[in-house]
């Protein structure tokens, strides 16, 4: 094959797929890598391609590539057309340069599926979509079309279901690929999509994202063997049409990218590129944790202070994060930029973001206060600052204790995240905890609930608080929702207060005849031994333990001893 007919292959891909690497090129293309590297580079050299350098938590550095004006043009007449109608054929206009690069971190696992699936079928077909409920759509050569959903980690769990209900109204596809930010979230997906009239395989985003074609990470609806793409694949319907969406209103001619943008002068659609993964790691982060201390952050991030002053001072200049004090003490949050860039990475509602977790105050006139936030679940947190730290003192107390015991918390939900919603006694109910969270170690996992309690202090409150678990417990949705019977860890302000609330719910659960796996303890005793430590006592039993594991001996270790300091 002639090199040049390499370099007028590679245009035509770049123009349906604006961003490819050059590994993802030769896949989808076929060709040789030593090939496309030297066509690339013709391009990069001929002025008919640009790239930008990108990463991710999931994407490890690479440089991605894009098509110029001169790009454009040349393709144009490559194939007998316009440059209008490539702008309205292809998602190479400016407009939709912004959706991508937006989208850049969602885009690059897709295109790494999209090379698997090229592996597996040769040649593909590949769209994009900016409102459709599909993220993209993937043709294979026999006519079958596959579906590509993401649900990022900041969607919203109603809004993520009204994306699967409108799937079901268009026309099905062959199959459904659905790449799922975390465990919880699967499962809640494979209900959703039970009985759909395309069949879904889901995968976590993590594995599908570097598992290739033989790596068995999917999963059907219904079943608990893993499948591998290969075998996925064999098994979707027959040939499928196209998810239809009207064109862009506006299909103009792409501007070169500004990738040396600093401070809040930055275009917003840019940043995707211009942070490193760290940076993207603490706006994750401080999504989850709004108010947080930088001392707590760190802990979470699992950086020294020096490391998290230099990212913070970067994040800040370009008006992703605010630094705020609130009595006295810091607070970090998304300002209302950082809630932008999340919520359209994720293709969330921005304006629903911002009304619900805004930090800019309401009156710049008046002191910074909780009756001064705008967004009204920041300023829940707010109000209960106290609380809203002891929580943050937990998670990060069991980040570092666990990194230390060579033990990982793969999953760490916030109060929005943790909440599990059920039915019971014909009604629907719900447990919503502070936080959720999965500890492992090797094969062994240990999902969790935590309740930090500093209001049940009369045995009625105590029988309320622990009602809500007597009704989740007494069903298999706890199993159907983690995979695993979760613990409840709760944490009281004093000792007094955990002996009458084991008393409680000793009672209770001999009242009801269901047992909940709980664990309690006392804010001074988890200060003293961290959260993995023996600092948890059952209901049944008198003396404190570990709730994660057996005990390895009867003695306290060193670190145990050691004080964590208070929140």
């Amino acid at each position: 094959m002639r090199r040049d007919g390499c370099e007028a292959e590679l245009l035509r891909r770049l123009a349906a797929m604006p961003f490819l690497d050059r590994l993802e090129m030769a896949a989808v293309a076929g060709r040789s890598r030593g090939a496309v590297y030297e066509a690339v580079e013709k391009l990069e050299k001929g002025g008919l391609a640009g790239s930008v350098s990108h990463a991710s938590d999931l994407i490890p550095p690479t440089r991605r590539f894009h098509l110029t004006a001169a790009g454009l043009h040349r393709l144009a007449r490559d194939e007998g057309t316009t440059v209008d109608e490539l702008l309205l054929r292809y998602p190479v206009s400016g407009q939709w340069r912004r959706v991508l690069t937006e989208r850049l971190d969602a885009v690059a696992v897709i295109y790494r599926l999209a090379s698997a699936i090229s592996n597996v079928a040769h040649p593909i077909r590949f769209r994009w979509y900016r409102a459709m409920p599909v993220d993209a759509a993937i043709a294979l050569p026999d006519g079958r079309v596959i579906a590509v959903v993401r649900q990022g980690l900041t969607t919203d769990r109603t809004a993520f279901s009204k994306r699967m209900w409108r799937l079901r109204e268009g026309p099905p596809p062959s199959a459904v690929l659905m790449l799922m930010p975390d465990e919880v979230r699967l499962r809640h997906a494979r209900r959703l999509v039970a009985g759909a009239p395309a069949l879904a395989f889901l995968a976590l985003e993590s594995e599908a994202a570097s598992a290739g074609t033989n790596v068995r990470v999917w999963r059907a609806p219904s079943g608990a063997a893993l499948l591998d793409l290969r075998t996925a694949l064999s098994h979707t319907g027959p040939r499928g049409v196209w998810p239809t969406e009207e064109p862009p209103a506006q299909a103009s001619l792409p501007e070169a990218l500004d990738v040396d943008g600093s401070g809040q002068d930055a275009p917003g659609h840019m940043l995707s590129v211009l942070l490193k993964p760290t940076e993207k790691r603490v706006l994750d982060l401080l999504s989850d944790w709004p108010w947080v201390s930088p001392a707590h952050l760190g802990e979470l991030l699992g950086v020294k202070r020096s490391r998290l002053s230099l990212v913070l001072q970067r994040l800040e200049g370009l008006g992703l994060v605010a630094d705020l004090h609130v009595e006295g003490r810091r607070r970090l949050a998304l300002a209302d930029r950082g809630l932008a860039t999340l919520a359209r990475r994720d293709r969330a509602a921005v304006g629903a973001a911002k009304q619900r977790w805004s930090v800019t105050p309401a009156n710049p006139q008046a002191p910074l206060a909780w009756r001064n936030v705008s967004g009204s679940r920041s300023r829940q947190l707010l109000r209960n600052v106290e609380h809203t730290e002891a929580v943050h003192w937990f998670t990060a107390v069991m980040e570092r204790q666990a990194r230390s015991r060579s033990r990982e918390v793969v999953q760490l939900d916030p109060p929005r995240r943790a909440s599990r919603y059920f039915r019971h006694g014909g009604g629907l109910r719900s447990v919503r905890p502070d936080a959720f969270g999965v500890l492992r170690r090797g094969d062994a996992t240990w999902p969790f609930f935590l309740e930090w309690e500093r209001r049940a202090v009369r045995p009625v409150t105590m029988a309320a608080r622990i009602a809500p678990y007597l009704h989740y417990y007494s069903s298999h949705r706890p199993i159907d929702d983690q995979g695993a019977q979760p613990s409840v860890l709760v944490v009281f302000e004093d000792d007094i207060a955990q002996t009458h609330f084991l008393r409680v719910a000793r009672e209770e659960m001999e009242r009801t005849g269901v047992k909940v796996p709980l664990w309690v303890s006392h804010r001074s005793l988890l200060e003293t031994v961290g959260p993995l430590g023996r600092a948890w006592r059952a209901p049944d039993g008198s003396e404190s333990t570990y709730a994660f594991q057996s005990p390895p001996s009867p003695s306290i270790g060193v670190e145990d001893r050691t004080r964590y300091g208070s929140c």
